[in-house]
Order: structure tokens, then C-alpha cells, then sequence
């Protein structure tokens, strides 16, 4: 008998059974219409209903206010980089970005590219900790007069994560976060952001359809010179129809909000992704130093657990023998090398149990 299958993969990453069972049963016939969703025009009423009731429920799971707007974009969170200056940095001299890991680094890197405003490195955790810590919010250098402040809350790559939300207060610029691999893991004021983006690929639904919220008075900001397909305010006086939406990756990620709703929401998840990070983490902690992650306990990430043997030949038959159990993808990022486990929602306990089962068995044998 083959072992279970968990996917640890951090990104597009695992989704829930009943999703995809419910997918499954709807793939030639959605809801009686005799036709699957990834045929259906995106105008038709049925579609338009899809992305109305996904929206609501968004907006449900993370209690976001009547004065922000929600888009599906395409482009993934790479996109969001560029997007995010071309339409809020208008006439301003300078934005402030907070550099704490892989992407926010590449963030910091394109942000530039399409804006004479100045990209201002406010925090640079690489220079103060090799990614090993995040630098703490009072020491971010932040500009009153900047078009925002951009930061990323989740680093995938590093296993990086705030905390503690980070917030700013009334008199400083709005913050821009890309919460791509943490969003829906926990309750969050919205309030505390002028935008979040998330690519859905991580903690939501396949890969193809960008989450951003955008606070409403942010989009005066937005210019007519800017072309369409990078303007939020014409996608949002289109309704989200400027062009054609991912369809498909929409309706799985209403899905996926539902089950989340069945779950309890996101304070309920948030109870079972500090546990199933507690248990693993207390596994590398205890294991007299076979297993390594050198993240400071406060900034250990609750959705990307890295860690390492140590030895690159030990990490490769680590990567090679947990896949002949059921272990999926849980090699670490190209440029860090180690494991991975990513364990977003939609991941179980038991997966977490599985893996932890397979490290000591590992650790007895090449210890």
C-alpha cells in the first residue's frame, strides 16, 4: 500500500481535498449549466456571480472595510512590484522599502524601474542579520513625506516572518505589503495597510489570479498616463473587467474561501498553523543539532519552516528518500539549498506528524 501523499511544495502549493473533490464533480457541469467554468465567458452572469460572491467572501474571512476595493489581477505578485509605484508614487520624491529576504529584495530591485521617484532602503536585514532576523518596525528609516512604505511580511525563501504585524502610525505613509504566503493564516487588520497584493498561488488557489486590496482615497493618486492594464482605478471602474480575468483560478479560490469558512475562519487557522509550526519547530530544536534553522525564534516563519542538516550530501538523500514516503517537495529554495516545508492552511497536522516520523527515522540512521 503506497504512503499518503503530502505536499509541502511552497508554491503552487497544496489545496485542500474537498476543493478539489468539489472542483472535480464540477469540471464538466458547473452548478446545472452543462458547461465547465474554464469555458465560460467572464462577462457571462454566471461568472460575474462567481467573482462577486469570491469578493464577499473575502471580504468576510478578513473583515475589510467598506472604503477599500479588491481586484484579481493576473501578473502574480512580480507585477504588484512595478504596479504598486507606477500608480502611487506620482509626484512623489521617494519610497521607502523594507528589504528582509529574497523577495522583498527583488521587490526593492524593480521597484525603480518605472518611477523617477527614489527606491530608499529603510531596513536591510540582510546587512544587519544575513536574513537570520527581520529589523524591528521602530528601526525602519521612514520618510513622512514618502509615497509609502513597501514590505514583505512572509519571506518564503528565508522562512522569515513578522510576528507581529507591523503597523504604522496616522502621520506616516501608507504601507504596501505583499502578504502572498501568509494571507488568510491569521486575522489581520486591514485598516493598518493602504494595500495588501498576495499572489493566490501560496495560501489561496492555483497560480494565475493576484489578490490586491487597495484603500479607496490611495487610488486619486493613480494617473490617466498610465496605461489601463496597469491602472488601478480603470480596472476598478470596469469592475475587474478591463481585460479578461483568470477565470478558473477565481473560481478555486471562491472555494477555497468557503472551506475556510466551514473551518472557523481565519482565527481558527491561525490556532492550527501556530501548532503545526510549534511541533515542528520543537522537532529541529530537539534534535541535538542534526537538524539547523538559524532564524531568531521571534522571526521564525509559521508558513515556510527551513532547515538543514548541514551537509550538502545528507540534505540531497534527505530530499530523495522522504519522496519515496510520501514527502513532497521539501527542497530548499535553489540559492539556499536545505529543506523546506512549507505549511500553509490548507496543510494537516498529520502531514506536519508524517514529516516529523520520517526526520527521526532519518536522524537514527545517518546520525
Amino acid at each position: 500500500m503506497l504512503p499518503p501523499i503530502y505536499n509541502f511544495s511552497a508554491g503552487p502549493a497544496i489545496l485542500p481535498d474537498s476543493v478539489l473533490s468539489t472542483a472535480q464533480n464540477e469540471m464538466f457541469d458547473y452548478n446545472g449549466t452543462g458547461f465547465s467554468v474554464m469555458t465560460m465567458s467572464h462577462r457571462s452572469e454566471v461568472f460575474m456571480s462567481i467573482l462577486y460572491h469570491a469578493e464577499q467572501d473575502l471580504r468576510q474571512l478578513l473583515n475589510i472595510p467598506d472604503n477599500y476595493k479588491v481586484l484579481f489581477l493576473q501578473g502574480g505578485a512580480s507585477a504588484q512590484f512595478n504596479m504598486v509605484v507606477m500608480n502611487f508614487a506620482n509626484g512623489f520624491k521617494r519610497v521607502d522599502s523594507v528589504v528582509t529576504g529574497n523577495w522583498s529584495a527583488i521587490a526593492h530591485s524593480q521597484m525603480g524601474k518605472l518611477s523617477d521617484a527614489e527606491i530608499h532602503l529603510a531596513a536591510d536585514g540582510g546587512k544587519l542579520f544575513n536574513y537570520t532576523n527581520l529589523p524591528p518596525v521602530n528601526s525602519w528609516d521612514i520618510d513622512k513625506n514618502s509615497a509609502f512604505v513597501h514590505f514583505v511580511i512572509n519571506e518564503t525563501v528565508h522562512g522569515l516572518q513578522y510576528r507581529e504585524v507591523p503597523k504604522l502610525g496616522d502621520d506616516m505613509p501608507p504601507l504596501v505589503c505583499d502578504m502572498s504566503s501568509e494571507i488568510l493564516s491569521r486575522p489581520i487588520n486591514v485598516s493598518d495597510f493602504g494595500v495588501i497584493y498576495a499572489g493566490a498561488q501560496k495560501n489561496i488557489g492555483p497560480s494565475g489570479a493576484t489578490i490586491v486590496i487597495i484603500r479607496e482615497d490611495l487610488l486619486d493618486r493613480c494617473s490617466d498616463r498610465i496605461p489601463d492594464v496597469w491602472n488601478y482605478k480603470s480596472h476598478i471602474n470596469r469592475q475587474g473587467m478591463y481585460n479578461t480575468p483568470a477565470t478558473y483560478p477565481i473560481y478555486i479560490s471562491g472555494l477555497v474561501f468557503r472551506w475556510l469558512q466551514s473551518q472557523g475562519g481565519v482565527a481558527h487557522m491561525e490556532t492550527i498553523n501556530t501548532l503545526k509550526a510549534k511541533t515542528l519547530y520543537e522537532a529541529i530544536d530537539n534534535s541535538g543539532g542534526f537538524y539547523i534553522n538559524n532564524v531568531h525564534p521571534g522571526a521564525r516563519s509559521k508558513m515556510n519552516v527551513i532547515f538543514t542538516t548541514g551537509d550538502k550530501r545528507l540534505d540531497e538523500l534527505f530530499a530523495q528518500e522522504s519522496t519515496t514516503r510520501g514527502l513532497q517537495l521539501l527542497r530548499g529554495y535553489k540559492t539556499m539549498g536545505g529543506m523546506r516545508a512549507s505549511i500553509y492552511n490548507a496543510m494537516t497536522l498529520q502531514g506536519v506528524e508524517a514529516l516529523i516520523a520520517f526526520m527521526e527515522e532519518f536522524q537514527r540512521r545517518y546520525g
